[in-house]
């Protein structure tokens, strides 16, 4: 058999040969038209018809989905661990950085002042609570009779920037504008004690200006004790709470006068 034959055996698997059907037709009589069209059809048809690719025949598997839905799939997003919906988003006052929890702990130390400060939890930027203190001030102000809110936003401006200034020559890590704002404004919810008092009784005398006093050494005080934890300054502490006394003088004479 020759290397053309041997290749048509190998290629098309079957034991059906060319011989074998001129055989056929030559031995037992049949008819040579026949034969002759067999072997013309035979010759036109191409080499390369016969074969399909396994990855082209169809499967056996019917498909079982209903229009327009897709069939179930091993690879689709839902099995990869991907879910739609929101489930596993964090909340959004997570996401707008904004902790209960740590604004609650941060009241309560401002409001004793002997309670040891957490430096980790003061160096945080909130400035949530201190926005809340100073619209709160501002409030008991108003209604008082005095509309103070630009002078407010004033002093709250220049005070942090030089408490910036100040804490960043004397302390060797540094500090960041959000973090002296956050302390400084947390360390004014006494001085909205002491203008909510103003709407009761005035504080134009005696009492008033004592009680002035007293509520600046207290902001001072829980201010520079946060100062001092946060920026691991022992033994300064009546260095950063004499300016801290000025710029919460400030806010005590808009409150008593």
């Amino acid at each position: 058999m020759s290397n053309f034959e041997q290749f048509h055996l190998d290629f098309y698997q079957s034991n059906y040969t060319i011989e074998d059907q001129e055989e056929g037709c030559n031995s037992y009589g049949s008819d040579k038209n026949l034969c002759d069209r067999r072997r013309s059809q035979r010759e036109k048809q191409p080499a390369g018809g016969a074969f399909v690719p396994p990855d082209m025949v169809p499967s056996s598997q019917s498909y079982t989905g209903q229009i327009l839905q897709p069939a179930y799939s091993p690879d689709t997003p839902s099995q990869l661990g991907y879910t739609d919906g929101f489930d596993e988003e964090p909340p959004l006052l997570e996401e707008l950085g904004i902790n209960f929890e740590h604004i609650w702990q941060k009241t309560l130390t401002v409001l004793n002042p002997t309670k040891p400060a957490d430096g980790s939890i003061m160096n945080e930027t909130d400035l949530t609570g201190p926005m809340v203190f100073c619209l709160a001030l501002g409030a008991t102000l108003l209604m008082a009779g005095k509309v103070h809110f630009g002078y407010l936003y004033g002093m709250s401006a220049i005070g942090c920037l030089a408490m910036h200034t100040l804490l960043n020559l004397m302390s060797t890590s540094g500090v960041s504008h959000g973090c002296v704002a956050s302390v400084l404004g947390y360390c004014l919810l006494p001085m909205v004690i002491l203008s909510s008092s103003a709407v009761v009784f005035s504080l134009q005398g005696i009492p008033g200006t004592v009680l002035a006093l007293f509520i600046i050494g207290w902001c001072s005080l829980s201010a520079s004790k946060i100062f001092t934890s946060a920026l691991a300054m022992e033994g300064q502490q009546l260095l950063i709470a004499y300016p801290c006394a000025l710029l919460y003088g400030l806010f005590a004479l808009l409150t008593v006068f």
